[in-house]
Formats: C-alpha cells, sequence, structure tokens
C-alpha cells in the first residue's frame, strides 16, 4: 500500500513530458543531458529522488519514440563515437574547390591572441562534463580552456593543469574560474585543487563563481538533503545540497561570459584589435607573395 501511494504524486509521466517540453525549447539540440533536464524538473517543484529521475529516463524514451522529443534533443558525454570512416569518392574537382576556399580562409585567418596583452591567464574549470554543452560555446567565443573535472581532479589532470600554468605564470597571473554545485564537495573542491596546484609547484587564484548560498536564496533553487555518504557533510551547515545543473541555462551562460570578462582589460583588447588589423593586412599581403611563387 505505501509504494502505491509513493507513486501516485503529482510528478507523473505526463507532468513530466510536459514541464520537460517547455524546459527543452531553453537549450540547442545535443547541449542538454537527461541529468540536467532531471534537475530543471526539480526546479520547477519536483522531488530530487532516485526514483523521480529514473521517472524522467523513462518518460523522455517514451517522449521521444511517440515523437513529442526529437531524438537529437540530448547528448551523451559518457558515450561518444571517437573519429569517423571516410568512404565517400574523393574527386578532383571536389578536393580543388576545398583547397581553394581553404586558401580563402587562411588569407583571412590571422588573429592576436585574445588574451596575449592581457595581466591575467585564466581558465573555466567545471564541477561536472556533463554541464560541458552549455559552458563550451562561451569559453569558445573568448577562446578560454575549459576544464570539466568529474569531481575532484586526479593528480594526473592536475598535473598537465601545471605545464600549461608553468609557461603562462612568467607574463601572466594564473586564475582558475571554477563552477560547480552547492554542497560540501562543491565548496571544498577549489580549495583541493588551489591546495594540490600550489605542491606542484604552480601558484593559481581559485575563483569560485557558483553556485554559492546567496546565489541559491536568490533564484530560489529549491536544495535537497545533503549526501549522506559525503565524509564532508558533518561539519557543513548550508542549506542543502543544490546541484549547479539546477541553474537556467541562459541565465549559467551570461554568468559565464561576465566572469570572463571580469578579467578581459577592454583598453588593452582595443589597443590588441587595432595591431591585428594593421598586421592582418601584411600577412595578407605576404601570402599572396608566396602564392604567386609557387
Amino acid at each position: 500500500m505505501e509504494m502505491k501511494k509513493m507513486e501516485k504524486d503529482q510528478f507523473t509521466r505526463n507532468w513530466i513530458i510536459e514541464n520537460s517540453i517547455d524546459e527543452i525549447q531553453n537549450y540547442q539540440k545535443g547541449v542538454l543531458t537527461l541529468r540536467a533536464l532531471h534537475y530543471r524538473l526539480v526546479s520547477r517543484g519536483m522531488t530530487n529522488t532516485i526514483r523521480h529521475y529514473k521517472r524522467v529516463v523513462s518518460a523522455m524514451i517514451k517522449a521521444r519514440w511517440d515523437g513529442y522529443v526529437s531524438f537529437d534533443t540530448f547528448s551523451d558525454h559518457d558515450r561518444e563515437v571517437l573519429g569517423i570512416t571516410d568512404y565517400e569518392e574523393t574527386t578532383v574537382e571536389q578536393e580543388q574547390n576545398r583547397a581553394e576556399q581553404q586558401i580563402k580562409l587562411w588569407m583571412e585567418s590571422y588573429r592576436k591572441n585574445m588574451w596575449e596583452n592581457q595581466d591575467t591567464y585564466i581558465e573555466i574549470w567545471i564541477e561536472k562534463k556533463a554541464l560541458q554543452g552549455i559552458f563550451e560555446p562561451i569559453c569558445s567565443k573568448y577562446n578560454v580552456a575549459l576544464a570539466p573535472c568529474k569531481g575532484y581532479p586526479s593528480l594526473t589532470f592536475l598535473n598537465e593543469a601545471k605545464y600549461r600554468f608553468e609557461e603562462a605564470q612568467n607574463t601572466h597571473e594564473i586564475v582558475i574560474v571554477y563552477f560547480g554545485d552547492y554542497d560540501p564537495s562543491g565548496e571544498d573542491i577549489p580549495r583541493s585543487i588551489g591546495d594540490n596546484l600550489f605542491r606542484l609547484g604552480v601558484d593559481v587564484t581559485v575563483d569560485r563563481r557558483l553556485l554559492l548560498e546567496h546565489q541559491v536564496i536568490e533564484w530560489n533553487l529549491p536544495p535537497a538533503p545533503i549526501k549522506m555518504g559525503d565524509s564532508r557533510s558533518a561539519k557543513w551547515n548550508g542549506l542543502g545540497q543544490v546541484e549547479l545543473d539546477a541553474v537556467e541555462p541562459k541565465k549559467l551562460q551570461n554568468y559565464i561570459e561576465k566572469s570572463i570578462l571580469d578579467y578581459r582589460n577592454e583598453t588593452k583588447y582595443d589597443d590588441l584589435l587595432e595591431l591585428e588589423g594593421n598586421e592582418r593586412a601584411i600577412f595578407i599581403d605576404n601570402l599572396k607573395e608566396f602564392v604567386r611563387s609557387l
């Protein structure tokens, strides 16, 4: 009787499908994960439980087979195909057209590195790989590295970062802008990153931007009970666990962009663009001369 009573809550399959279709419109195809969708529905009032997560998965399977949701709506970062199998016929004409287009693109390709005359070298680090699709377009737009940690980053991951930072710190201050969950681990991971990188020999500033307690309150994000398996729970007195996935994607992307621009000196950037224009003209003239000499 108790199980039947639990199943008959308001968050039925139809409720999930109806609200999911509304949420999906906020994402480009292939960006949203089922886990992220679950947390978006939690922000609409659904209980944050494994039972309801499984119900979301089941509802989205049905919604896709029934034609309510496109099959290319969701991404699955844990199952990615590497490389491609080329099978199409190659012709001289096609390859020549492609080469001509590449030459034109090379003529227009000269760019200064966006951060070369800045005081700061920044990277965006995120706790969850599932949110990579939301972060990637903004990081690409501003030529900023994106590093999904998948929780506490491994020493191998940190050691690879050390090599990037060692060279950059000769001319720039190193800053990691961190985005993670609001919970004991999300609060501790930035500290762990900074401490371990220091032990590896590089001094970095870790700027934790999301998710903070005042944001949880201001944005009315519903907290769930802390996972008792987290050993840091006993000493933590926060409001409860809130996943970064619960933040509306457009709001999250706006915050990512603002966080990056906080570290870019616009006067120096304008100077760089002026220099880029002058050097591009020289670059094009030199390339044309080279092509004529072939």
